[in-house]
């Protein structure tokens, strides 16, 4: 049974909807406020795992891209599995940045500020948006799937700037919480379990969006390439029908009645 198949893909929907439960669960009526945040501490049980999952997406476009390039391993699907990683990577960071301003308006006061953190993450946004552009300009597959590898491969550098923002930039933002320098969170008990379980949700959310994205490209391209195939065989068909019924060949059709007569 493949991970695409039926089956599999409705038993990790199952397992999928099942975590983000109890994700909501615990984060809205389990865990307790913040001694000095209150409830918008809740927020960390979505934003850090949505920001996780857009970096886990923009990697697996980056390790699919440096698949296809290499000539051993090249093909088609790892350009599709890019393309679909990256197309989930473009929708969480978005989130990150529109779940970070739901928390910056309380706890800083603005919606948005160009704090490092910050910045860079739009940046990341901005260039996976051209890098989806450019997967949409026209040309052979083998030439797209190519300038798009090597597009990831550079936009893919700005992950480990924005995660690390922090770390060389002091500016609003605070450091990181779960992935710090040391490898010690900073997060503990009941609120850590459930940051933890936030993470596995999302993780598992992305991966049912990446087996769906993933198939609808393998069937889109598959309608392109008939579809083109097609046209190529009833325009051959036009031209050897063509060849066939040429002006002299019309002509004879024509004087063949008169000759009868």
């Amino acid at each position: 049974m493949s991970i695409t198949s039926v089956r599999a893909t409705r038993a990790l929907g199952i397992a999928t909807l099942a975590a983000v439960a109890a994700t909501v669960a615990l984060g809205l009526w389990v865990t307790p406020p913040d001694v000095v945040q209150g409830d918008l501490v809740r927020l960390i049980y979505v934003h850090p795992p949505v920001a996780w999952v857009a970096y886990l997406a923009f990697a697996v476009t980056a390790l699919a891209s440096v698949l296809y390039l290499w000539p051993r391993t090249r093909s088609l699907a790892w350009d599709r599995l890019a393309g679909a990683s990256a197309e989930i990577g473009v929708v969480f960071t978005a989130l990150t940045l529109v779940t970070g301003s739901i928390w910056g308006r309380p706890a800083w006061g603005v919606w948005w500020t160009w704090d490092a953190r910050l910045t860079t993450t739009a940046l990341l946004l901005v260039l996976y948006l051209g890098y989806l552009a450019l997967r949409r300009v026209g040309g052979e597959l083998e030439t797209r799937a190519k300038r798009s590898a090597i597009a990831a491969l550079v936009a893919v550098v700005d992950v480990p700037i924005v995660h690390l923002s922090v770390v060389w930039w002091r500016t609003l933002h605070q450091s990181a919480t779960v992935l710090t320098p040391s490898l010690q969170p900073t997060v503990h008990g009941s609120m850590a379990w459930t940051m933890l379980l936030g993470f596995c949700a999302f993780t598992l959310v992305y991966a049912w969006l990446l087996v769906h994205r993933y198939r609808l490209e393998t069937l889109e391209e598959r309608l392109e390439t008939e579809g083109l195939s097609l046209a190529l065989a009833e325009r051959r068909a036009e031209a050897a029908e063509g060849v066939l019924v040429s002006p002299d060949d019309a002509d004879v059709v024509i004087d063949e009645p008169v000759a009868s007569r």
